[in-house]
């Protein structure tokens, strides 16, 4: 499963998504951190890892709720087109 992860002090919440068995803690040993979610900045900020969440989706992990909003609010980069050599 892609979740999220609680970090950080007290009422400064900062998450990391994170590739983990469902049945684990929140916090429990995650197998890969793909992801981080900082929802205290102005907007909140998202960075992903695209290529590793395409790979875990294929291997069959799941989102969970929250994780889909962000990655479908974050959708990844559309490639750089080259110039045509001429």
């Amino acid at each position: 499963m892609i979740r999220l992860a609680r970090v950080g002090a007290r009422k400064q919440p900062y998450y990391r998504i994170v590739v983990i068995e469902k049945d684990r803690a929140r916090n429990g040993r995650s197998i890969e951190v793909v992801g981080t979610y900082n929802p205290r900045t102005n907007p909140a900020t998202v960075e992903l890892k695209y290529e590793r969440i395409a790979y875990w989706r294929g291997v069959g992990a799941q989102f969970s709720l929250i994780v889909d909003k962000l990655v479908k609010k974050n959708p990844a980069p559309a490639p750089i087109a080259e110039p045509a050599a001429v």
